[in-house]
């Protein structure tokens, strides 16, 4: 863009990105190729070969025992859009790289895009302007500092040569000054040339010459002496002073020699200049992060241990699929291929995972390694997937919520940031994804008290931390489960005596008087045994049978383990 060019030239360091140039070509029955002519420098159609045999037959990393996500990502797309690519470049043509789509239907915008983020036809020239100075010190300059210290250098360069070239012709000026006394009684020179022992003191004492001038007589043969010319000496004096009264007249006034230097500079440009061979012009940056992915329908799998993988389409009963050895089925998500998979470490820290990036086909999947980098000793405790404006609230055990859009949950760094501000010893609950059909959020604690209220009055917040206060908790409390609720009720589950299962259903009579707001201590459910989890009910399910009325102090409770309904009292606390 103009921006980074005009800071390059202010600078003098930065880079600029150098695209290869191509064209389309049109072919029969409606199909197209995409020809590349122009190559940037330093790149070779060798290196473009060798980057897409790279992306399309990609080689397990040192140390590594899968492909990474970015690997599989970069094949998946590239194979999506290409075809097969071609070198044509021959005596006749310096460069020809023929690249033929999957189908004509391709979009040429974005294989172009493709081609030029993943390969080297797009590449960036760095640029660091260092000159020796007029201090004759290399430095760094911005191409003002650059133009200045040029044009100081080559105003000083024409003095000191029109200075030099002055004392010549001054030298000459004398020489031939000289001459002229010498023609004028040649013969008399001649006799004393002869004659003399000393010729040099004879010659400067008799006419009137200087050094210089007679040592130039002395070294010129007779014969040459003879043939002096009046004329010529004339003429060229008259040269020699027209030269002088030029160089004088420029090294006197400074206009005039700025004119030479000017004239110089454009004689300089006529000669050696050419034309620009490469084209500049604004235009968008390509980056892999600018790749399109197909949007279509994806089923994302989690294994128990961690490990992920996509399945083309919804519907599918994941839970059948093979896994690992020692590994199972823990969770599926029906999503779009554009969408993100957020994981929660238990140390407070979200990490984004592109549903585009996860491997697809029949395999085990890739582990949560290839995608993001957890800290040392950190485990993922929950997965979140929603749509960009769906809320989602985040839970402590200690009873602080945060709640926040799925999109705020976004971010680029493998290492991830932290959302979730922990209490020493606290840990997390799975998060809750607001279901605008369940609008209660329903929080159970392990002295079995249960509060539910709705969702909404958890504030937002897109940056995260400690939260707010969810339920109040006695000392030695702790929030167990958490869930989204509607006005059907819930179930309390857990265990009794001897380990045995036990499970007791709130319905619409009982459950209204569960309901509270947020921050209360909430109601204690009279129960026998350890409530640990709290459920919804579920949509297609019917309504808990026998209920008997509710009074004050009286929760209903209906134990669904074989024993028969019975009513116990409960708290209004």
């Amino acid at each position: 863009s103009r921006s980074e060019i005009r800071s390059i030239y202010r600078t003098g360091r930065g880079k600029l990105r150098v695209r290869a140039r191509w064209h389309f070509e049109e072919l029969s029955r409606g199909q197209w190729q995409l020809v590349v002519d122009e190559l940037p420098p330093a790149t070779s159609s060798r290196d473009v070969l060798d980057r897409i045999e790279q992306i399309t037959n990609p080689k397990i990393k040192k140390g590594k025992k899968t492909l990474s996500a970015a690997q599989i990502h970069d094949k998946s797309s590239m194979l999506a859009l290409l075809d097969r690519v071609r070198d044509e470049s021959g005596k006749d043509v310096a460069v020809r790289l023929v690249f033929e789509p999957k189908s004509a239907r391709v979009d040429r915008q974005e294989f172009v895009t493709t081609l030029l983020a993943q390969t080297d036809l797009e590449s960036n020239v760095p640029v660091n302007l260092v000159m020796i100075g007029i201090d004759k010190k290399p430095q760094q300059k911005g191409l003002l500092d650059i133009l200045r210290e040029w044009i100081t250098f080559r105003t000083e360069t024409v003095r000191r040569r029109s200075r030099t070239r002055l004392e010549k012709v001054l030298d000459r000026i004398h020489v031939y000054e000289g001459r002229r006394i010498v023609f004028l009684n040649l013969d008399r020179v001649i006799e004393v040339i002869r004659n003399s022992e000393e010729p040099k003191p004879d010659l400067m004492r008799e006419f009137a010459l200087t050094e210089r001038q007679a040592d130039d007589i002395l070294e010129m043969r007779l014969r040459q002496l003879a043939k002096l010319e009046a004329l010529a000496i004339e003429r060229e004096l008259e040269k020699l002073n027209k030269e002088r009264a030029s160089l004088e007249r420029l090294l006197a006034n400074e206009g005039v020699l700025r004119r030479q230097v000017i004239t110089e500079i454009r004689a300089a440009a006529k000669k050696f200049g050419d034309a620009r061979r490469t084209l500049v012009e604004a235009a968008d940056a390509v980056a892999p992060s600018e790749k399109k992915v197909a949007d279509e329908p994806v089923t994302v799998v989690v294994s128990e241990k961690g490990f992920l993988r996509s399945r083309t389409g919804h519907g599918h009963d994941c839970s059948l699929m093979s896994f690992k050895p020692g590994d199972g089925f823990l969770q599926q998500f029906e999503c779009r291929s554009v969408d993100t998979l957020t994981v929660l470490d238990d140390r407070g820290r979200i990490y984004a995972i592109p549903v585009a990036n996860l491997p697809g086909g029949r395999g085990d999947g890739s582990p949560l390694s290839a995608f993001i980098e957890m800290e040392r000793g950190a485990q993922p405790v929950a997965f979140v997937m929603g749509q960009p404006d769906q809320t989602v609230i985040f839970i402590t055990s200690d009873g602080f919520g945060v709640a926040c859009h799925i999109k705020d949950l976004a971010t680029r760094v493998r290492a991830g940031r932290t959302f979730i501000k922990l209490n020493p010893g606290k840990t997390l609950l799975p998060p809750v994804v607001v279901d605008p059909d369940r609008p209660l959020l329903g929080c159970l604690s392990a002295k079995g008290r249960f509060l539910a209220f709705p969702a909404e009055e958890v504030r937002l917040v897109a940056s995260g931390g400690k939260g707010v206060t969810l339920m109040s908790l006695e000392t030695g409390d702790r929030l167990v489960s958490a869930c989204g609720l509607d006005d059907k009720g819930c179930r309390i589950s857990g265990t009794g005596r001897g380990g045995k299962a036990r499970e007791a259903a709130y319905g619409r009579k009982a459950f209204p008087a569960m309901i509270g707001r947020r921050g209360r201590r909430g109601k204690v459910l009279a129960l026998t045994w350890r409530a640990e989890k709290v459920e919804a009910v579920p949509r297609d399910a019917s309504e808990p049978t026998g209920e008997p009325p509710v009074g004050n102090g009286v929760l209903e409770l209906v134990i669904t383990d074989g024993d028969a309904p019975v009513t116990i009292p409960g708290s209004d606390e």
